[in-house]
């Protein structure tokens, strides 16, 4: 599937739904997309070579390289329970310029991450979208300790296929208007915690208490000790939420000039790349399972 399939990122942050597109389809990252000082800062860390095209709602679309997979965790703050819950009605709402570009650059696949309360607002816009853009949707709400994290983290992963994306990959472009989309699924929480104390160590280990299993899971799964939850001053450790979040050692918390703040903003608005990668897997598994008996009605 992966061969020469491109990738166009949006709202790119760290990158941990990047991550979960790149193992599961195989594909290369051509461009990605923020505005996030500190977002920006990790992306040209850690990637260098590629473009980042700043602010998705001011791109000329037209002047991108075209991609095949179009991918992005755009913003929460309109859907999310935390916030003030204003919908499509919010100025951070962006989803009519992802649309936009979806329309323009016509991709084969696009994958979108937002919190699971998106489906109570704003969602349905989504899916009528996408419907009249051409594409099938499939979406399943996961939680990150579904994939054995200490953490509960729910998230809405979303996979739209164009309907005719199973061919060569494409490059052309494309301005379609809207139509209308409904029903959907869900994933319960697979994770839990409790179990005997861990108890502490003469290393300054914390005693995990309740936690202990929780965190020994995840340790397993990372492959790589929990940090220190604190730090000298007592405070939050950056690196631990980087390890909570399953990511590489350092991927946020080395990278040069980035504060405390931005660390924390940066690892507060991404997903956990395994929990996205476990997701997917299950929506392209389910997309591929309908087309099955349409190409053998087709045959």
């Amino acid at each position: 599937m992966g061969q020469g399939l491109r990738i166009g990122s949006v709202c790119s942050g760290y990158r941990g739904l990047d991550m979960a597109v790149e193992a599961v389809f195989g594909a290369a990252t051509a461009w990605v997309s923020d505005i996030d000082p500190g977002a920006n800062k990790i992306l040209a860390h850690h990637w260098p070579d590629i473009p980042n095209h700043g602010d998705l709602t001011t791109t000329d679309l037209t002047a991108v390289e075209p991609v095949d997979i179009y991918c992005g965790g755009y913003p929460c703050q309109p859907f999310s329970i935390a916030g003030e819950k204003k919908g499509t009605a919010d100025e951070r709402h962006i989803w009519p310029h992802i649309a936009r570009a979806l329309g323009v650059l016509r991709p084969r696949y696009a994958v979108f991450e937002n919190v699971g309360n998106h489906l109570r607002l704003g969602f349905d816009t989504v899916l009528a979208d996408l419907a009249g853009l051409g594409f099938d949707a499939e979406w399943v709400c996961v939680r990150a300790s579904d994939v054995g994290a200490p953490h509960p983290r729910r998230r809405l992963i979303l996979l739209a296929t164009a309907q005719d994306a199973y061919g060569e990959p494409r490059s052309e472009r494309w301005v379609t208007a809207s139509g209308e989309a409904e029903a959907g699924g869900a994933r319960s929480d697979a994770g839990g915690r409790g179990g005997a104390p861990s108890g502490g160590s003469s290393s300054g280990a914390p005693a995990w208490r309740e936690y202990g299993p929780a965190v020994r899971r995840w340790e397993r799964v990372t492959g790589r000790p929990a940090p220190h939850p604190t730090n000298a001053l007592g405070r939050l450790s950056t690196t631990a939420v980087e390890w909570m979040m399953g990511l590489p050692a350092g991927h946020v918390t080395d990278v040069p000039g980035l504060s405390r703040k931005e660390q924390l903003h940066a690892l507060g608005n991404g997903v956990v790349p395994q929990q996205a990668e476990a997701a997917l897997r299950l929506l392209l598994a389910r997309s591929e399972a309908k087309r099955r008996p349409l190409a053998a009605a087709a045959a």
